[in-house]
């Protein structure tokens, strides 16, 4: 096991530039983690620091709650938000959403974290306006956290590990909060089998939110059609490698929805057939060209057909519904990367 070293510094070196100096930011300054900062850190969890709690890739370096709390007070959380991270750091790196894969692509895909239940509110998340942006503490540096993990522990370094072409903002920070009091239906982490009273993280490999400006429409199947014809763009990896994908409602479009009687499994079933695209557009490009057989599509597509409708994803399943947001009429949609999520709870 590989314990966190120890760094004594002259009182004339600036700690922060020390870190830098050391590539130990995403590029932003960060709060020195001492030892005084650390210890208060680990004061929010019962675990031992030097339990591992994973191991992070591509390095496959281990995460222990001691390596976890140092990234932690680097970030700016504060040290409530912990278990959070952890929580958030034990769904990363399950098999399922090969991290490994996600870190060293050239996709700019990269981990959101959702929160569910009581810690948002005791933690004070955002999940109403602006859920994405900037301006919450937890929001931020909780996201923050995940990545300086990623980073320090993980040793996704850009252009060197980490091959993303582009990348996208998510890659400083990505978290938000389900505004589960304004939502029509079942929050994601009772719909995944835990209870309304359980805290919850998700975690998702994805890209950057796509807007979806609906201001008109005032029933279900106009704003949802609005919505599929968002999803079904090429250039995405879901027309080739299919995978998971996440639409973000807004509450004023997830009460229009609900309001003409439709349940969360409704809109899944509508955009699973409305997000669609003909073979002949979608094998212009994208991951394949023409000559490549996609043995990703479900077997029922004709690949033989110019005029077969290829579905986004495999099955409905593979679109999941968050409510967040504040007043306005604007959702998201979110493209993955061909991962599932994954949802732990937060001990």
């Amino acid at each position: 096991m590989t314990a966190a070293t120890r760094h004594t510094l002259p009182s004339s070196d600036d700690p922060v530039q020390y870190c830098y100096d050391r590539g130990w930011t995403d590029g932003l300054p960060v709060v020195p983690p001492t030892e005084q900062r650390v210890a208060a850190m680990l004061g929010a969890t019962p675990l031992a620091r030097e339990q591992v709690i994973a191991k992070i890739p591509p390095a496959w370096a281990e995460a222990t709650v001691e390596k976890i709390a140092i990234n932690c007070v680097m970030a700016g959380c504060e040290p409530r938000y912990l278990p959070v991270v952890v929580a958030a750091v034990r769904a990363m790196t399950n098999p399922a959403l090969n991290l490994n894969g996600m870190q060293c692509s050239t996709h700019l895909s990269t981990p959101l974290v959702v929160v569910n239940g009581p810690v948002r509110t005791a933690l004070g998340l955002n999940s109403g306006s602006n859920v994405f942006g900037q301006g919450n503490r937890g929001n931020a540096t909780i996201g923050r956290a995940v990545k300086l993990i990623l980073t320090n522990i993980g040793r996704a370094i850009p252009g060197v590990t980490d091959k993303a072409t582009l990348g996208h903002p998510g890659k400083y920070t990505y978290c938000i909060a389900e505004n589960e009091e304004q939502s029509p239906w079942d929050p994601l982490h009772v719909e995944r089998g835990l209870k309304r009273e359980q805290s919850a993280v998700t975690v998702f490999g994805c890209e950057a939110p796509h807007n979806v400006n609906n201001q008109a429409s005032r029933n279900a199947f106009d704003l949802c059609y609005t919505i599929a014809d968002t999803m079904a763009t090429l250039g995405k990896n879901m027309f080739y490698a299919q995978g998971e994908v996440m639409v973000v409602l807004c509450p004023s479009h997830a009460e229009t929805i609900a309001g003409d009687g439709w349940s969360k499994q409704h809109v899944k079933e509508y955009l699973y057939e409305k997000a669609r695209k003909p073979v002949r557009l979608v094998k212009l490009g994208g991951l394949y060209g023409r000559e490549v057989t996609r043995n990703f599509w479900p077997r029922w597509v004709n690949r033989a057909d110019e005029d077969e409708m290829v579905p986004l994803v495999r099955r409905p399943s593979e679109i999941t519904i968050v409510v967040a947001g504040g007043p306005g009429r604007h959702s998201a949609f979110l493209p993955g990367w061909a991962t599932p999520s994954v949802t732990v709870p937060v001990d």
